[in-house]
């Protein structure tokens, strides 16, 4: 997905005390660490609560210290950066700090994890401390190997001294200097990887365009984590990036070898774990993608526990991994696992803070769309009625409600449900609140809006202002940034698809189930309409092939369906 460009301002907005509660550094033994980028409150990263995990895997990267520990702490710190857990990578290379004070790289470690990442844009509370870690690095710069200097002299220049709105100067130079230092050690696998981050990072979440051909910038950022991957196809780091460098591509089948290779490569950090998904979920390997994020939230439920996380993790990250187990299993047809899953994420949406952050609002309301993609009506009719003040849930609540009584027949019900819908769709704010901060609510309640309309259109049978609707719905979809779970959940294709097929436009039908299962690879829905498609078409052979692709599909689902939406 576009996993977020998380801004400061969301994030402390939510977050509140981190607190480990730890007196000593034994090793945990958790199968969980990270989702992306979890931002955090440099003042609560304390070396005394640090501790040394088991289930990171073994990479070691010599530095400079008099310290066998703090050299431990290090190696953790880079491993938890690669991971994107910086707030736990902070902690670690304070705690080589706490150890040896002399220690260059522990210091380069913790500004590198206080600065901006790709995930994250620099928080201007930071840069004090931010610098007073570049300071001493460079200090201790003079009694360390030649890479160490490369790397901290690459460092000095991706910081400004004081506050700007523009990172760009700083990006550019520090990406230079990198490239600079590659070549200087060009053996040194994780300057190359390093380097890749500094490349990505100059243009976060900006390297495909929707159709996914690449940004200008994007061959040389791939090329260099497809040469990096040659020499250490196991660096955590370089099959990281990598996943995230293609799964907005027009081949994410690319990144399959490294998403294998990621979910066992380091059974306690959750994130990597969980990532390979990102790259299941665009090949259509959703069995694989149910069986990481699965092991995903374990592993991170394990870790929220046992090492008492509180703030932004727990609030926002962790949610991830379930949402993304929701959004495989409906598109395998489990439904239960999908709503299980779904209600999950929702309960851990803090009540809190709802009013204040659209993206919690987003995990609380997931149980919505799952039931109403497997047509769970009279539930949907006990849900309580969100609070005046959440504008978001509340339009997808009168949605919800709306396809509910259209299927039950309730129409007047169901007109009663679309007019509050489009009062709360006039609300400008909508278009001011960000989920994720990339695709406004604004954008998902017009797609919501678009999609009850035409189903009311289709019971009427008025067929045209029903694909009229329904095609609206899907030119707001397909502008949406990319994100993954995709914002929409899930596609207003299933829908047209369906009302296509009851004007008996079998030919149109099956283009519209086609351009589906090319965003979303052999998913059931779209296999069984076009399967129907070729059915009215009296093209039975190719109705015989997408049968069988159905099946195999289908192979684990829990339901049965003779449409392409199961309303």
């Amino acid at each position: 997905m576009k996993h977020f460009i998380v801004s400061a301002t969301i994030i402390t907005a939510v977050i509140f005390a981190v607190v480990y509660g730890r007196k000593q550094t034994p090793a945990v033994t958790t199968n969980g660490l990270v989702y992306c980028a979890p931002s955090f409150d440099p003042a609560t990263i304390k070396a005394e609560n640090a501790p040394v995990f088991e289930g990171l895997g073994n990479h070691h990267y010599k530095v400079t210290t008099r310290s066998e520990k703090a050299q431990q702490y290090f190696n953790q710190g880079l491993t938890l950066l690669y991971a994107f857990n910086h707030g736990e990578a902070g902690r670690s290379f304070k705690a080589a700090i706490a150890l040896d004070s002399t220690c260059a790289m522990s210091w380069w470690g913790l500004a590198m994890v206080l600065g901006p990442n790709y995930n994250a844009a620099l928080n201007p509370a930071s840069l004090v401390e931010i610098n007073e870690a570049v300071n001493n690095a460079m200090l201790f710069a003079k009694n360390t190997a030649p890479n160490e200097k490369a790397l901290i002299a690459a460092l000095r220049l991706r910081f400004p001294r004081t506050a700007t709105s523009d990172l760009s100067p700083y990006s550019r130079a520090y990406a230079a200097s990198m490239q600079k230092a590659q070549a200087q050690f060009p053996d040194d696998i994780d300057i190359a990887a390093l380097y890749a981050d500094a490349l990505m990072n100059e243009h976060p979440w900006d390297l495909w365009m929707k159709d996914g051909t690449s940004r200008p910038w994007t061959p040389a950022i791939v090329t260099q984590l497809e040469n990096l991957l040659v020499t250490a196809p196991l660096h955590a780091g370089a099959n990281h990036m990598y996943i995230h460098a293609m799964e907005a591509s027009g081949k994410p089948e690319a990144a399959l070898a490294s998403a294998d290779r990621l979910r066992d490569l380091l059974p306690a950090a959750g994130h990597l774990v969980h990532m390979p998904a990102h790259i299941y979920i665009r090949t259509g390997d959703y069995s694989k993608g149910i069986l990481t994020t699965e092991a995903a939230a374990v592993a991170d439920s394990n870790y929220v526990v046992q090492c008492k996380v509180q703030g932004t993790y727990p609030l926002l990250y962790y949610p991830h991994n379930i949402h993304f187990l929701a959004a495989c299993a409906y598109l395998a047809g489990n439904s239960k696992k999908a709503l299980e899953a779904a209600r999950s994420v929702s309960a851990h949406a803090d009540s809190r803070y709802l009013d204040e952050n659209v993206t919690l609002q987003h995990y609380y309301i997931i149980p919505f769309y799952v039931m109403v993609q497997t047509g769970k009506w009279q539930e949907i009719l006990n849900l309580p009625e969100p609070a005046k003040t959440q504008l978001y849930p509340r339009a997808i609540w009168h949605y919800a409600r709306g396809m509910a009584y259209t299927a039950l027949d309730k129409i007047n019900e169901a007109q009663n449900e679309l007019a509050s819908l489009k009062v709360i769709g006039k609300n400008e704010q909508l278009n001011e609140q960000l989920i994720w901060e990339t695709n406004t609510a604004g954008q998902i309640v017009q797609i919501a809006t678009s999609i009850l309309t035409g189903e009311l259109a289709a019971d009427a049978g008025n067929f045209d202002l029903a694909e009229k609707s329904l095609r609206h719905a899907i030119g707001i979809e397909d502008g949406l940034m990319y994100q993954e779970p995709p914002d929409w959940f899930f596609s207003a294709r299933h829908t047209l698809g369906h009302i296509l097929l009851l004007a008996k436009k079998f030919p149109e039908a099956q283009k519209v189930y086609e351009e589906d299962l090319t965003k979303y690879p052999e998913n059931g829905w779209a296999l069984m309409g076009l399967y129907q498609s070729l059915v009215g078409q009296g093209k039975t052979s190719d109705a015989g092939a997408a049968k069988t692709r159905f099946d195999k599909a289908w192979t684990d689902a829990d339901i049965e369906i003779n449409s392409s939406r199961y309303y």
